[in-house]
């Protein structure tokens, strides 16, 4: 959510960042809440002058009363009356349209940083920079579903009885390799300084509408029937929710935590969920990073933020790209955001693994984030970044692993975290 006063004296720059966010039907909003807000003020003078008046009338009343003047006190208070009555209406005009205000703003888009290239959708995404090369072998890869069943590894037919598509089973060797990547992107993370934290994997209503849009919230969130309660889809919601309403002491930051946790997604809007694959499901898990900052080093945090999810991948000896999300593609709290992508030999192009975004003081806004400042309060940075999501990762591992002969190899990195393997074997 922006700052109202920078939309009350920017209105143009306002609009023009949702021209360029191709949002034409939000362009009214602009209008629509500086008319509120202006009627919002307005009430709220009247109501300043309205408890002066009340207030020098109490006085007048106690001093009639003691100058035993009954009668004129009596017609006083009948006035004082009838303040009041007009104040509490005032006060409920007041409170209809700062919520009427409030939601309008949350529905505008933050102010995208000027680098974001413009552009209607994801295919207009630009390509930053690549990590490693991409290597097509001269033998065939298959589909990652059937790596993982040569390695008896994945049972989907079961989890569809269990749960339907969108779920699955993961076993033996392939479910180790889950967890080692895990515990190995969780220490890589607290090498780099982050601090390890395992979150609520439910949050309520207010946390939600806080770190997200409306349009996410109805596309991902999954609610806890009868509990304002609803399923996280990262750990994100929950990390960033953690500071909801607190004023920062300085000293304190920057906030660097690496969280772990299941996310649940409904996946609303998406293209159908695969029978056969794990690149879009409802549950994962995932090692997440977050930081709360000053504003001014927040882009500082971010390039640094990207750049560890990189270097992750590449330790494991995957390429990978980073693509920058142009200003349709991104979410309305975002000011900018970048994808982390890696290489499928199989497919011979990338895919996304992880997203780095900038939230600037959207997020914190809505949450009442504040840093406690010499000359008064004002609001944090956010940003979060995928360190790394194993079933998309699983995807990548596999891919640029897999061996003619159906082995899987396991970086240096990896390991110690598989109990010394060094290759997995085909079981079937």
């Amino acid at each position: 959510m922006i700052d109202i006063k920078f939309l009350r004296e920017n209105p143009d720059v306002v609009k023009e960042n949702i021209k360029k966010k191709f949002q034409m039907h939000k362009l009214e909003l602009v209008d629509e809440v500086i008319d509120l807000d202006n009627k919002n003020r307005e009430l709220k003078l009247k109501g300043d002058e309205l408890r002066m008046k009340r207030n020098s009338l109490s006085d007048q009343i106690g001093g009639l009363m003691r100058e035993g003047k009954k009668d004129e006190a009596e017609k006083i208070k009948l006035e004082v009356k009838e303040i009041n009555d007009t104040l509490a209406e005032n006060e409920k005009l007041e409170a209809e349209y700062s919520e009427k205000v409030t939601n309008i703003m949350m529905k505008i888009p933050n102010i995208m940083h000027e680098s974001v290239p413009v552009g209607k959708d994801d295919s207009e995404n630009v390509e930053n920079e690549k990590f490693g090369d991409p290597v097509v072998p001269k033998y065939e890869v298959p589909y990652h579903t059937d790596i993982m069943e040569s390695l008896a590894g994945i049972d989907l037919d079961s989890a569809r009885r269990v749960a339907g598509n969108g779920f699955y089973y993961l076993v033996g060797d392939v479910a180790r390799l889950h967890s080692a990547i895990l515990s190995y992107a969780r220490d890589f993370m607290i090498n780099k300084g982050f601090t390890y934290c395992i979150p609520p994997f439910m949050i309520r209503s207010d946390v939600v509408t806080g770190v997200m849009s409306f349009e996410e919230m109805d596309a991902m969130m999954y609610k806890i029937e009868g509990e304002d309660l609803y399923l996280i889809g990262t750990s994100e919601h929950s990390m960033i929710g953690k500071f909801k309403g607190q004023i920062l002491d300085k000293a304190s930051l920057p906030y660097t935590m690496t969280s772990y946790s299941p996310c649940f997604r409904k996946e609303k809007g998406a293209h159908g969920i695969e029978e056969r694959g794990v690149y879009r499901i409802h549950q994962f898990e995932k090692q997440e990073m977050i930081v709360v900052c000053e504003p001014e080093d927040s882009y500082d945090w971010y390039n640094k933020m990207w750049n560890y999810t990189v270097e992750l991948f590449r330790s494991m000896e995957i390429p990978v790209r980073t693509l920058e999300c142009c200003s349709g593609d991104l979410a309305d709290l975002k000011a900018k955001s970048v994808d982390v992508e890696a290489w499928s030999p199989r497919q011979q192009k990338y895919f996304e693994v992880g997203s780095c975004s900038n939230l600037t003081d959207a997020q914190a806004r809505r949450l009442g984030i504040r840093i406690k400042g010499e000359k008064g309060n004002y609001y944090a940075h956010t940003l979060n970044n995928t360190v790394v999501a194993p079933p998309r990762m699983l995807i990548a591992f596999l891919e640029n692993h897999y061996q003619e002969d159906g082995s899987i190899t396991i970086p240096e990195v990896l390991q110690p975290y598989m109990g010394g393997t060094k290759i997995l074997k085909p079981k079937k």
